[in-house]
Formats: C-alpha cells, structure tokens, sequence
C-alpha cells in the first residue's frame, strides 16, 4: 500500500473558476494537466459564446458533452477489430489454399 502511494502526488488543477486538488499518479501528471487546460479551453469557448442566455449547468454539459463527442471519435479511429477481422479472413484464406497443394 505504501508502495502505490508513493507513486502518487497531489497537484492543483486550475478548472475554469475552481481551483481543485487531485492525487494522481506521478507519471500521469502531464496528462492531467493537458486534460485540465483541454478543459478549460472549451469552457471558455462555450462561457464567451452562451453565457447569459444559458445558465452555468448547461455550459458545463454543452463542454462535456463536446469532450465525449472527441472521445468516442477517437475511439472510433483507433477500433482495430474491422481490420483484425479481415486479417483473420485472408490469414485462413491463405492457410486453406496451402492445405490443396
């Protein structure tokens, strides 16, 4: 246990108006921080853009919403199964031509 302790820090995240202390792991520190100003980035864009026509709850979602739209697209890129499929396919393709020679 104190073992994975010591792996982690607490660090200070700057979220647009809040300030707010985390314990991360040590090595993920940097991602946290990119994460942080990623955050903060949409906020403001979405704050400078609806704010007074929309209340504060609805510009954070709108924010959220934005981040998980960017997750699922980058996830989309990366599923690989499409093309492990089709390795699989030509693999036995290959293998059973070979077997009738």
């Amino acid at each position: 246990m104190a073992e994975s302790d010591s792996s982690k820090i607490n660090i200070r995240l700057h979220i647009y108006d809040t300030e707010i202390m985390v314990r991360v792991p040590r090595e993920e520190e940097a991602l946290y921080r990119k994460g942080s100003e990623l955050i903060n980035e949409l906020l403001n864009a979405y704050f400078s853009n609806f704010k007074g026509s929309k209340s504060d709850k609805e510009i954070t979602y709108f924010a959220m919403i934005d981040l998980a739209l960017r997750l699922e697209r980058q996830l989309d890129r990366n599923d690989t199964q499409p093309y492990d499929d089709i390795l699989s396919k030509l693999t036995s393709e290959i293998e059973n031509a070979l077997d009738k020679k």
